[in-house]
């Protein structure tokens, strides 16, 4: 099973979704991180030997609070992946290849309570295994998914597609880059390594002084598209 994603720019995109039990285990990792920050805190609370008063609130602002924010913020800051879903290697996309917005995490987030809350993981089991794109209820409402982060498509059957006549560029910049450039691009994205991947995205990005820039990967996908459009422009 795969989730294809077709992007605004013409970019198909090919994930294999995170399974069932990948996302088993990268919540059994973080709820293991809570256990280790709520124990180590408790350890301290014992040794100050506070009162009542003073540990409850105590635990509810370094404990309670970081435990329930802890999916939102950190999916935000770690580019979809909680410290559990960066060692099961999957993080959270959008389907229409755009990075997910503070929003589309908020909503993943709020409607943790009836995906594991309410009813423990039953409910975001059953939405997994039936939806067909690897979403729980939270991710069908914010249009995400989770993906194992590397993906199964090869670069020929995404870069070398045939533009629509009417395509649009994107990034109308593109027209500074060389051939060579490109061909560095391209050899970047067949290596798959998600790290390098980012980092070309970075320096195309201020190399071409484009801020906002989408996923890495659909960034530079992107780029390679708006190149050779521009290019067949020129020899028509």
């Amino acid at each position: 099973m795969s989730v294809r994603i077709q992007t605004s720019q013409n970019v198909e995109l090919e994930y294999e979704p995170a399974s069932v039990g990948d996302r088993i285990l990268a919540t059994i990792i973080d709820r293991l991180i809570y256990l280790g920050w709520a124990m180590a805190w408790f350890g301290l609370f014992s040794l100050l030997k506070l009162g009542d008063d003073q540990s409850m609130f105590l635990m509810v602002l370094t404990i309670i609070l970081p435990v329930l924010l802890y999916p939102l913020l950190a999916e935000y800051f770690l580019n979809g992946q909680t410290l559990g879903k960066r060692a099961m290697n999957i993080r959270v996309v959008r389907l229409d290849g755009n990075k997910p917005t503070l929003s589309a995490y908020l909503l993943r987030w709020l409607l943790l309570i009836i995906d594991t809350g309410i009813f423990t993981p039953i409910v975001a089991i059953i939405a997994i295994a039936a939806n067909g794109k690897g979403q729980r209820i939270g991710d069908i409402a914010a249009g995400t998914t989770v993906i194992k982060t590397t993906k199964r498509v090869q670069l020929s059957q995404v870069v070398y597609q045939e533009l629509p006549e009417d395509y649009k560029v994107t990034y109308a910049e593109v027209s500074q880059l060389t051939d060579r450039d490109i061909e560095t691009i391209r050899q970047v994205l067949a290596r798959r390594n998600e790290e390098l991947t980012a980092q070309t995205a970075e320096k195309v990005s201020n190399v071409l002084s484009i801020n906002n820039i989408a996923e890495p990967r659909t960034f530079l996908l992107t780029i390679l598209n708006d190149y050779t459009y521009l290019a067949a422009q020129e020899n028509n």
